[in-house]
């Protein structure tokens, strides 16, 4: 469908509408919507909204007593979360219900009081969202309800204009969301791929880094006598990790007093992901918290860092420039470089034969914690350094291939989101004309 401009335009005398169509109206929220009369059903499921959908809530989270003070949302009512707007600029906040559920009474209830297309103005009341609704409120937790809104002015198109710009962005929105999904869907084989590799290079080696080391590509195999690893080349063996370091530094069970400065890194689980050391919700401390909390040692470039819990497992590198200690739940591998290639042990603790010992220690448990014996016990690959840096090398030129790949995706996808926003907003607002 071919989009046009309308006509004529008048301005609507509202900022986040700017200019609309000459014939189309300006009308209060409270002429089109009023709020419904609380009704309690306790036989209805729970529910609550998420990211502008009603959904099911788990009702057996729910005590029965607060189940009774929950209020009816019927399928075609609108929902509106109405509370501490300001700690959540992401989420959207309305929806058109499409189920009957009960949900706390916190929420608003809209019912429409004239003859309306509720799909057209559920886009709407999204864009109504998104520019306006979040700007409202007061109070430390910017909270607000019915008569803060009720004075809002919408536009209000006719009849038949509704529900043709109803149905034209639930075809088109359909579209954009399956080719979200078309690479989203991409992005998560491209990491399975990467996995699959990393885990076939760790645990078998690789036949074009065997023959660039001179090593026979057809090399034999032997039973690594680890049920799901299987067989391993022949010159490789499996050992704890304790036997390729120098050393196991635990943190100080405390936490470093945080400081606005930023200069001395406190490791916190939470800086810690996939492999890498991120920088995201950082927090320093001072020089005296710094000399107190690296009294056991100060981390060497290259050394590991891991995490005992909270969840336990994630590891990265000490990377150069950076002066850090250690936060809570957090332990320091002092790496045999003699031994141990640091980026293959990376590599080897999100393999698949590390990754089973951790998922076998939290077995029966909901939260994991790291022992230190336990961590001097994680099974890893022993092979001659030579080849361990050869198979680096080559799982970096992968990892980068993967990364590029994947950051191309992303692009997409945002890109997708974008003109989905800027339809939805140019479409419903009568900027264009379907």
């Amino acid at each position: 469908m071919k989009l046009h401009k309308y006509p004529e335009y008048k301005d609507s005398g509202v900022e986040w509408l700017g200019e609309i169509p000459s014939h189309w109206e300006i009308v209060k929220l409270k002429r089109l919507f009023r709020e419904k009369k609380k009704i309690t059903n306790v036989d209805l499921p729970c529910g609550s909204i998420s990211f502008g959908k009603v959904v099911f809530k788990n009702d057996e989270k729910i005590p029965e007593a607060t189940k009774k003070s929950y209020q009816v949302v019927s399928k075609g009512n609108y929902l509106l979360n109405p509370l501490n707007l300001n700690y959540d600029l992401i989420s959207l906040r309305i929806a058109l219900s499409e189920i009957d559920v009960v949900v706390s009474s916190g929420y608003i209830v809209l019912c429409t009081t004239e003859q309306l297309d509720k799909e057209y103005f559920k886009w709407l009341l999204h864009r109504y969202d998104v520019a306006y609704m979040k700007t409202l409120g007061s109070g430390v937790r910017q909270t607000i309800n019915y008569s803060d809104i009720g004075d809002s002015e919408l536009i209000f198109p006719p009849l038949s204009e509704q529900t043709r710009i109803a149905q034209f962005l639930d075809q088109k929105t359909v579209l954009i969301d399956k080719a979200i999904a078309i690479k989203t869907k991409q992005i998560g084989l491209l990491k399975e791929r990467r996995q699959i590799v990393i885990h076939q290079a760790v645990t078998r080696g690789v036949p074009e880094v065997r023959a660039s080391l001179q090593v026979k590509p057809s090399l034999k195999l032997k039973d690594s006598g680890v049920e799901w690893i299987g067989m391993i080349p022949e010159h490789w063996e499996i050992e704890p990790i304790k036997y390729s370091l120098n050393g196991i530094v635990d943190c100080e069970h405390s936490t470093a007093p945080f400081v606005d400065e930023e200069e001395f890194l406190v490791v916190r689980t939470s800086n810690v992901k996939n492999g890498k050391l991120t920088l995201e919700d950082a927090k320093y401390t001072s020089k005296k918290g710094y000399l107190k909390w690296t009294r056991r040692g100060i981390p060497e470039i290259g050394d590991i860092l891991l995490t005992r819990e909270a969840p336990a497992g994630e590891a990265c590198l000490v990377p150069s420039g950076v002066k850090l200690c250690l936060g809570q739940r957090m332990v320091w591998l002092k790496i045999n470089r003699l031994k141990l290639n640091p980026q293959f042990a990376i590599y080897l603790i999100y393999s698949k034969l590390v990754r089973t010992y951790i998922d076998y220690l939290s077995s029966g448990s909901t939260v994991l914690h790291f022992n230190m014996s336990d961590i001097g016990n994680m099974p890893i690959m022993q092979l001659p350094l030579e080849e361990q840096e050869a198979i680096v090398e080559y799982l970096q030129r992968i990892d980068l291939k993967t990364t590029n790949a994947i950051s191309l995706k992303e692009q997409e996808i945002e890109k997708l989101k974008e003109y989905k926003a800027t339809l939805i907003n140019s479409v419903v607002t009568g900027k264009v004309r379907v």
